[in-house]
């Protein structure tokens, strides 16, 4: 009989005999496979292209062993705490329920005899496994071994074991002392922990008046997770220092660090910023997703129309392209995702960037560096005289960096690179107020990109939204549109911890540098109006965009009111549906 994991490389001809999933959504899967691993069931899964248990059900009559959907049971603490975490985790294996003498187990591969014998030896009970779906073991181990509980365990052994605390005006020995401590390094080790668990891309430790705060940023939003007494911040602080190589005896300044920390077998870097405080030192920690950088460039969020755009432009011999909007709007994810599609060994791609968060293999990348006089500008004299045929640059930051970007993109280079501003017509204007020539800019400029994120209906809840009839109006939604819509949202299930979301996609507007929009360039005529030159060429703005991915249940219409619609906007919007 076949193992539940030989049959996982079955699975995706089964799935697609079947029905339940098409090539293309094959094909994008294998491609991730490939540059993450894992299974591709879990990869199909994490996709949103079939449900956990259409996967489980097919293994079920493949392997002959019941599937449970975890997701949907009650696991017993008594059936989990018999087996020590490192074990189930180790082994992908989660005891869930006992009944008399029998001890039902959740396995990646319950024909795994080893295992099986295992725990009947530890826990003198019989042994039923059941299959069940990795994904959904690593989101019950979240739910279990949150990084709340483990803290607050960690923390019981602190005050029980009543460790030295030293005054506010403590040495640096006593700090060392204290951050070498192993409830403090298990304490950090667990805040560090759970916000990989739970997929947040930083994390917060902020002293208060009273206590610490630690909060984890998910899909766009901060939530706090835990509080941790005040007279532990010292040790916590150091102990994180300690990891990222920071000075722990410099406590007036800002501080950049980096830690590689490994959970579960895999690597992760984290980015650390420390900054002084009225209550103490404030820690940043941004979890740099390796998998992020590898997600194709398809699956970002583009409309197929779109994308046809934008291969264009990245398939460009040279010419600059630009990609706007403000911090944590996805930009470099789509910059990295470009780079990834068209890099091939004939090509000599360059980026300078500050700081390089990510290792692409086959790019040349620089590391900015002011304190040395590696500035973005200089850096980019120094890619021209390298024979490049990409140039990526981090970000556009003053008017020297745009005339040279500009420059190597009118010499036959194709240059990538990033402008904080709100949309894409924008970006031509903010280089305009930065001291580039009208000229020059629409001499080099093929196409800008305006993007924002937005938080996806968790594919594990979904069910009907019925939106507020007035918020649909002021949106400009019309009647036609409503009748053929799929409205949709998460009510909250454990996988996305009650929240209805889970995951992100970039909404885009895709601006190609048209004659009508390179006259109004160099004209002058300011940002509205080349915005409605653009639309009246076809151009899908951002909210229609968002507006697009809510009729076909992607989101809510209230997340993009969120995140697409300025201050004054979403107040107007307010008064229209009171009145209503």
């Amino acid at each position: 009989m076949a193992s539940a994991s030989s049959m996982m490389g079955k699975i995706g001809h089964i799935l697609l005999t079947t029905g339940a999933i098409s090539e293309s959504q094959l094909e994008t899967a294998l491609e991730r496979k490939r540059v993450t691993g894992g299974f591709l069931g879990d990869v199909l899964i994490e996709m949103g292209f079939v449900p956990s248990r259409i996967i489980g059900k097919v293994l079920e009559e493949s392997i002959g062993i019941p599937y449970v959907e975890l997701s949907e049971t009650e696991i017993d603490p008594q059936a989990f705490n018999l087996v020590s975490e490192h074990y189930q985790r180790r082994h992908r294996i989660l005891p869930f329920k006992i009944e008399g003498r029998t001890m039902h187990v959740a396995m990646i591969d319950p024909l795994n005899v080893m295992v099986i014998d295992d725990l009947h030896l530890m826990t003198g009970l019989k042994v039923n496994p059941l299959l069940a779906m990795n994904i959904e073991i690593q989101d019950s181990f979240n739910r279990i071994y949150s990084a709340k509980n483990a803290a607050e365990t960690v923390l019981k052994e602190i005050e029980d074991a009543q460790l030295d605390i030293p005054e506010p005006d403590f040495s640096v020995d006593q700090l060392m002392d204290l951050a070498e401590d192993a409830p403090i390094i298990r304490l950090v080790n667990s805040v560090i922990a759970g916000g990989i668990a739970t997929n947040a891309s930083d994390i917060h430790i902020e002293p208060q008046e009273k206590e610490v705060r630690v909060r984890y940023r998910m899909d766009g939003i901060l939530y706090e997770q835990m509080l941790i007494p005040l007279h532990h911040h010292p040790a916590v602080c150091s102990r994180i220092k300690i990891m990222s190589r920071l000075n722990i005896a410099e406590r007036r300044r800002p501080q950049d660090g980096r830690i590689v920390f490994s959970s579960d077998g895999t690597s992760y870097d984290l980015r650390v910023s420390t900054m002084p405080t009225i209550y103490g030192e404030k820690i940043v920690m941004r979890i740099l997703d390796k998998a992020g950088i590898s997600v194709p460039l398809e699956n970002l969020g583009f409309f197929a129309e779109q994308q046809k755009i934008y291969d264009g432009f990245i398939h460009r011999p040279h010419g600059m392209l630009l990609v706007t909007g403000p911090t944590g709007s996805g930009k470099s994810t789509t910059l990295y995702a470009s780079l990834n599609k068209i890099n091939d060994v004939s090509m000599n791609i360059i980026t300078v960037e500050d700081p390089v968060e990510y290792n692409l293999a086959g790019i040349n990348q620089m590391q900015a560096n002011s304190k040395i006089g590696l500035t973005f500008a200089a850096g980019l004299r120094t890619i021209v005289r390298q024979d490049p045929d990409v140039i990526m640059v981090g970000e556009i930051r003053d008017t020297e960096t745009a005339e040279i970007s500009i420059q190597a993109a009118l010499t036959g280079h194709l240059v990538l690179s990033t402008l904080h501003t709100n949309d894409a017509p924008g970006a031509l204007v903010r280089l305009q107020n930065m001291g580039v020539e009208p000229f020059l800019i629409t001499s080099a400029v093929i196409g800008v990109v305006g993007q924002r994120l937005l938080r996806k209906n968790c594919v594990h809840c979904l069910e009907d939204d019925i939106p507020d009839p007035a918020l649909l109006r002021s949106m400009g939604i019309t009647q036609e549109q409503i009748q053929h819509a799929s409205f949709l949202k998460g009510h909250g299930c454990p996988k996305c911890a009650g929240r209805g979301y889970k995951g992100r996609t970039a909404a885009y507007e895709v601006m190609k540098l048209s004659e009508r929009i390179r006259e109004g360039v160099l004209k002058n005529i300011g940002g509205s109006a080349l915005k409605e030159i653009a639309i009246s060429e076809g151009m899908i703005t951002m909210r229609q965009s968002g507006i697009r991915k809510v009729l076909e249940g992607e989101t809510r219409l209230e997340e993009v009111c969120r995140v697409l619609l300025s201050e004054e906007e979403r107040d107007d919007m307010h008064d229209i549906r009171i009145a209503a």
